[in-house]
């Protein structure tokens, strides 16, 4: 019974993963198309006060702009990583790991999509950023927030316990202790030999 139900949720699962993963993809790139048209690069635009800004930068590197000489290598990096998840994501029964993997699965191919296709060049393009608040000195992008948002819920559902099938790990039920022998004593060694009268 709970196979043809694992069964039947797989391609559910799939879909939804698929669904979150593209939507991220989408929403990061048009983000991305909106701020390169409309904005200058390093231009700085209040949002919500000090609290959100846009700060269009150019970004090289991985996060805090690391690595910038090494563009290549966190291309060849996120090429791995989409095509370990699209591989495990067959093990997935759960909507909530679903969502996890999507949007794991978006951010890095949203990231990916700059360094494979924006300036100088394939491979090493650099990424688009230009989400900045006050409790982060780095500035990131939609991909982020997705990626970061997987992050949060992988530790949500680790902690409590939710297996990629969706179900929680519980503790096995204690083995029942085998009934007395007739006349027996309570807490007596049911094994012992009854004593002679």
């Amino acid at each position: 019974m709970a196979d043809s139900r694992t069964q039947k949720a797989r391609p559910r699962v799939l879909i939804v993963l698929a669904v979150v993963a593209a939507a991220a993809i989408a929403i990061d790139q048009f983000t991305k198309f909106l701020v390169v048209s409309n904005l200058e690069l390093g231009e700085v635009v209040p949002v919500v006060g000090d609290l959100i800004q846009f700060r269009f930068v150019k970004n090289s590197g991985a996060a805090f702009s690391i690595g910038n000489a090494y563009t290549w290598i966190f291309s060849i990096l996120a090429a791995a990583v989409t095509v370990v998840i699209i591989w495990f994501a067959r093990r997935i029964r759960s909507i909530a790991w679903a969502w996890v993997f999507g949007l794991l699965l978006g951010g890095t191919i949203g990231n990916l999509i700059d360094r494979l296709f924006r300036e100088p060049g394939f491979g090493v393009g650099h990424v688009i950023d230009f989400l900045t608040i006050p409790l982060l000195p780095a500035i990131f992008n939609g991909a982020d927030v997705c990626i970061s948002g997987a992050m949060v819920l992988f530790l949500i559902l680790t902690l409590r316990g939710v297996g990629l099938d969706g179900t929680r790990g519980e503790k096995p039920a204690a083995a029942p202790e085998p009934e007395a022998a007739p006349g027996a004593q309570p807490g007596a060694d049911p094994l012992a030999e009854p004593e002679k009268s």
